[in-house]
């Protein structure tokens, strides 16, 4: 028998992989047990309800997509530098075989308008996002505006390559954000 903590990683490392490979109405609890290799009473223990798992499935990845872009970016030598660096993390993440896309968009847009909870799921990952934009064009001694800007020329960057299966609109938002940087 395998411990709830393994249990849970399981459940949401199945959950993640379906979820964002497929959307989250196209994904049955069934497919979540038979991909994690859970029981069906066990996952309806640790998650008595889909919306349970798909909540825990969004905080999970946004800590972990946060993670690893900070850890990305804050490995920069210089704060400008490391505002760049987003633009190429964002270029590495989009060649990634299973890029489909910004999950906490993709969720929204499949349930937003029905569940508050992941309408506000994906606002809280946004604004940490903007607000770590912010974080950085402040330490490069730029107006925390120009976080914001930059923030949506990484958003649009995340759809274009969702939509185009291409990863250089990464490399165009970073040449966008290198002219802002400099105009300000």
């Amino acid at each position: 028998m395998i411990s709830p903590e393994t249990a849970e990683l399981r459940i949401l490392d199945a959950a993640e992989t379906l979820f964002y490979g497929r959307g989250i109405q196209a994904v049955g609890m069934d497919e979540i047990r038979s991909a994690s290799g859970v029981s069906l009473k066990r996952l309806y223990q640790l998650f008595p309800s889909k919306g349970e798992l798909v909540q825990a499935y969004l905080r999970r990845r946004d800590v972990r997509w946060r993670q690893k872009l900070a850890a990305y970016a804050d490995s920069q030598a210089t704060p400008e530098e490391s505002v760049l660096a987003v633009f190429d993390w964002l270029h590495e993440w989009f060649g990634e075989p299973d890029f489909r896309g910004c999950a906490f968009s993709n969720s929204f847009g499949e349930l937003g308008a029905t569940s508050s909870a992941v309408a506000e799921t994906a606002r809280a990952h946004k604004e940490a996002f903007f607000r770590y934009l912010t974080e950085l064009t402040a330490a490069a001694g730029k107006p925390a505006s120009l976080g914001d800007h930059l923030a949506l020329l990484a958003e649009g960057a995340i759809t274009t390559a969702a939509i185009t299966g291409s990863a250089d609109p990464a490399h165009q938002a970073k040449a966008a954000a290198r002219v802002l940087l400099e105009a300000v």
